[in-house]
């Protein structure tokens, strides 16, 4: 197995909704924000090589919006999916499997594209993507606060291209070799955690659990999600289980940090180190 980062670019999110209820003053030392209360998020995705197949981890929001769109959410950078997979010898054709740990438009826009006349067609013309049956089902019929999230022009023409195949297995399973599922209900339903298992180590792609490395402290709970409760508990769990077992976390929207680990102190867990991907194995080890 190998595993590479892929950055799909950066966007802009109002620093008050990534926070929740943590004052300004606290989070803007974590990630300043701009003099519109903007901060400056990732979107970070993962390729696992695994065998025959080349899994794509979420996919960033694509380019097919209007001015309208992005002039709410600035994307920025020079980094794309395309850049990213030709870095390490792909192309969108060779990627086999495109896993979605929900559809809200940041993680799966980049999943469809405008072709030539402008329809919309998959951008993984080979791949199989995977949603799951009641997070798709909530996604197809959101809730008025989540609706500007779930757009349909990402969503309904995955299942069109009949490419969509759900993942069916219970939390903690295994859903392929070396890669178990493990559901979180607080941000959204049924929201899909992939754990690795990479070598002697594991890693944990966090998506909206832990979007960075601020969001480690618990009260630190997005005003996106749909049961922060829910999350503090889901968050407070799954940690314990990564300080307990050395576990790897990657960040999907840290704007500086790929990976980092934890470490339980006498205030409670903590940060212990964070490093890029590509220096896992050394880090581990350390």
């Amino acid at each position: 197995m190998k595993v590479y980062t892929i950055n799909a670019g950066y966007f802009k999110l109002d620093g008050g909704a990534m926070h929740g209820v943590v004052p300004k003053v606290m989070w803007n030392k974590a990630n300043p924000s701009d003099e519109n209360n903007l901060c400056t998020w990732a979107m970070r995705c993962l390729l696992i090589e695994h065998g025959n197949y080349r899994i794509l981890v979420d996919n960033g929001m694509g380019y097919k919006q209007d001015e309208k769109f992005f002039s709410h959410f600035h994307p920025h950078g020079d980094d794309s999916i395309e850049k990213g997979l030709a870095k390490h010898g792909f192309t969108t054709d060779d990627i086999t499997d495109v896993f979605l740990t929900h559809l809200h438009f940041d993680h799966c826009g980049g999943s469809i594209m405008k072709d030539a006349e402008g329809k919309l067609v998959p951008t993984f013309k080979k791949a199989v993507y995977w949603s799951n049956h009641k997070h798709w089902k909530e996604a197809i019929n959101p809730n008025e606060r989540e609706k500007a999230s779930f757009l349909k022009e990402n969503i309904l023409p995955i299942e069109e291209s009949g490419q969509l195949k759900f993942v069916d297995v219970a939390d903690g399973a295994e859903w392929m070799q070396d890669i178990r599922i493990r559901y979180c209900q607080g941000h959204t339903e049924s929201m899909m955690l992939p754990q690795i298992k990479y070598n002697d180590a594991t890693i944990l792609f966090c998506a909206d659990l832990l979007p960075s490395v601020a969001h480690i402290s618990l009260p630190w709970v997005m005003a996106y999600d749909m049961r922060p409760l829910d999350t503090l508990n889901e968050k407070s769990r799954i940690l314990r289980e990564a300080v307990a077992n050395d576990w790897v976390l990657f960040l999907e929207h840290d704007p500086k940090n790929e990976c980092c680990m934890l470490q339980q102190t006498d205030k409670g867990i903590r940060l212990k180190k964070t490093f890029a991907l590509a220096d896992l194995e050394t880090e581990v080890k350390k």
